[in-house]
């Protein structure tokens, strides 16, 4: 359920921020014709933080009916309260989901022993398999390899999406029992290789089957195939992260006339200063790509 290429969706908007869709149907077409193993719905990258609970419902709808089966589909749930995630959690329960992705509490920082309770609640609750995620440069909390393994103990915490760029730390979660998915596309295929089963990936918005490539070589050992593969996005890495994801990303799948410009206050569209380096890239995908 967990392995291979798993996108981190943005949500298409109009330029007044309205949901749109059509769009969102002709990604999740998109994904499912490159190969693309699993979906994301409503995390960090679809503006998780402006979405009503109406829209939540919507975009989960949407994405189980048109998938029909096809990939994984995954509900981010997590919030800071924890009451309210189990309550997030049970609506994607309800809504088909396969399983959710709850992120550590954002901003109210709690403990380990808090990280523990929290998520033991959410899981005891669960009607669905729970997947840890941990950002601590978003939540400004740490879900420490220890916390982590103590929580796999439970039946329903199947997975973790680390963010951590840490060989040390996957090793650790790894060797540990923990099915691991990396959370940062610039070292995933180093993690991958080194025992990681897949990636929730931002970079899979705009090179979805050259990420399902990559994730399969990584995957079935072909370790210089998928360095080489993975050497070619150095830049589009760089590029996704020069202002706030989801910013960069949905700029760039504009370009490719794939969404159109809307993005939601607090965040705003790709500084003019980017377009110049965003336009070459996005020139360079829009020409065909080998993937062997």
């Amino acid at each position: 359920m967990f392995k291979g290429s798993i996108v981190a969706l943005v949500t298409p908007m109009a330029a007044d921020g309205a949901i749109d869709e059509a769009a969102f149907k002709g990604l999740l077409d998109w994904h499912m014709e490159s190969g693309t193993a699993g979906v994301v719905i409503a995390g960090t990258t679809g503006e998780s933080a402006t979405l009503g609970e109406a829209e939540f419902v919507r975009l989960l709808e949407l994405a189980v009916a048109h998938t029909a089966g096809s990939m994984t589909v995954l509900a981010g749930t997590g919030s800071p309260s924890t009451s309210e995630t189990i309550k997030r959690t049970a609506l994607a329960a309800s809504l088909g989901a396969d399983a959710a992705l709850v992120v550590t509490p954002s901003y109210n920082r709690p403990s380990q022993r808090g990280l523990l309770a929290h998520y033991r609640a959410v899981a005891d609750a669960a009607e669905l398999p729970v997947v840890l995620y941990n950002v601590p440069a978003r939540t400004a909390v740490d879900l420490k390899p220890e916390t982590s393994l103590t929580l796999a103990a439970h039946p329903n915490i199947v997975a973790i999406k680390e963010a951590v760029a840490d060989e040390q730390r996957v090793a650790a979660l790894v060797e540990g029992g923990l099915a691991v998915i990396s959370g940062d596309d610039p070292s995933c295929c180093e993690r991958m290789l080194a025992g990681a089963q897949g990636v929730i990936s931002v970079a899979a918005n705009v090179i979805p089957a050259e990420y399902a490539r990559l994730c399969e070589l990584a995957l079935s050992g072909q370790a210089e195939q998928a360095r080489a593969l993975d050497a070619r996005w150095v830049e589009l890495y760089a590029f996704l992260g020069v202002e706030a994801n989801p910013v960069p990303v949905k700029w760039l799948l504009w370009k490719l006339d794939r969404i159109g410009p809307g993005i939601r206050l607090p965040l705003v569209t790709l500084d003019q200063r980017w377009h110049k380096r965003g336009e070459v890239l996005a020139h360079a995908l829009e020409g065909p790509v080998a993937l062997n």
